[in-house]
């Protein structure tokens, strides 16, 4: 089901670009491969970080792309040491989903405070995947550096099925939660009070951020893929006169940063994590102008 999208729907939409725009790049694979992943990547990240953002939780998104980078040295390490060969987007989705549920725990059962939290999570991540690095020699950070600055051309077909599977079930579990995802974001103890199952609710908002940052690791890297779990958000803030309007802002100021820096990544041989994240970026300040002027 998978190919016949990517063959029939994909190749075929992106064929239809390339003759009107006279584009020729929209017509190869890997290309079309990239701004898959931006556009799922540019969805799912505004969705999840407008909570994130509005419960002063943005680091959470970097803490938890820190933890995944020691799932994929955790990969890395299994399969040169003992012949495992577990896909490094899986390892990093299994260590970044443990970590964030271990930020939940520090919060909820001990005395740190959640910044403070985060920073232990986060630091113990890195911390981690330098030292798997030590014991191989650094004979694994080759295939590391891929996922610490992201890269267009190595994104293949599985890899764009997993984060095409995790976007959607990201979109989906919003939407099925949305409702008590906005009652706990925007009032903590009147939800309690409502008998909403907070804890619940803020395991499900953190898993769902682990499937984004891993979802957008491979293009954005580890460094930068927090950005757009926050950047559109805060780009969206001042145009939606409600909630639902500023979603739906938010994700189209994800997709267009994505998609514009993934082009001019292509066509001035820049860095497509970097790329995305200044446009975002510029498109923020834009905004903030704009305001200004009117």
């Amino acid at each position: 089901m998978f190919d016949w999208f990517l063959t029939v729907v994909v190749d075929g939409s992106f064929s239809w670009l390339a003759g009107v725009t006279g584009l020729e790049f929209l017509t190869y694979p890997y290309m079309q491969r990239a701004y898959l992943s931006v556009i799922c990547i540019g969805i799912v990240g505004p969705l999840v970080g407008s909570f994130l953002v509005y419960r002063d939780l943005s680091m959470v998104g970097d803490t938890l792309a820190h933890t995944a980078f020691a799932g994929v040295a955790v990969a890395l390490f299994l399969d040169a040491t003992l012949a495992l060969a577990v896909p490094p987007l899986v390892g990093a989705l299994v260590v970044a989903t443990i970590a964030a549920l271990v930020v939940q725990v520090l919060v909820e059962y001990t005395d740190a405070r959640s910044d403070a939290a985060l920073a232990m999570v986060l630091t113990g991540g890195f911390a981690l995947g330098s030292v798997l690095i030590s014991l191989t020699g650094g004979g694994i950070s080759v295939g590391i550096n891929q996922y610490l600055f992201g890269s267009l051309a190595t994104v293949s077909r599985a890899d764009v099925g997993l984060l095409v599977s995790m976007a959607f079930v990201v979109a989906v579990a919003v939407m099925a939660a949305y409702r008590p995802l906005l009652y706990v974001t925007f009032d903590e103890t009147a939800a309690r009070a409502s008998r909403v199952h907070v804890r619940a609710v803020n395991t499900l908002l953190s898993i769902l951020t682990a499937f984004v940052v891993v979802s957008a690791m491979q293009i954005m890297g580890v460094i930068l893929v927090a950005a757009l779990l926050v950047v559109p958000v805060v780009t969206a803030a001042p145009l939606g006169q409600s909630y639902k309007r500023f979603l739906l802002y938010g994700v189209l100021a994800g997709v267009v940063a994505g998609v514009a820096g993934v082009t001019l990544a292509y066509v001035y041989g820049l860095a497509a994590g970097g790329s995305i994240v200044l446009v975002a970026i510029g498109g923020f300040v834009a905004i903030q102008m704009g305001r200004r002027v009117t």
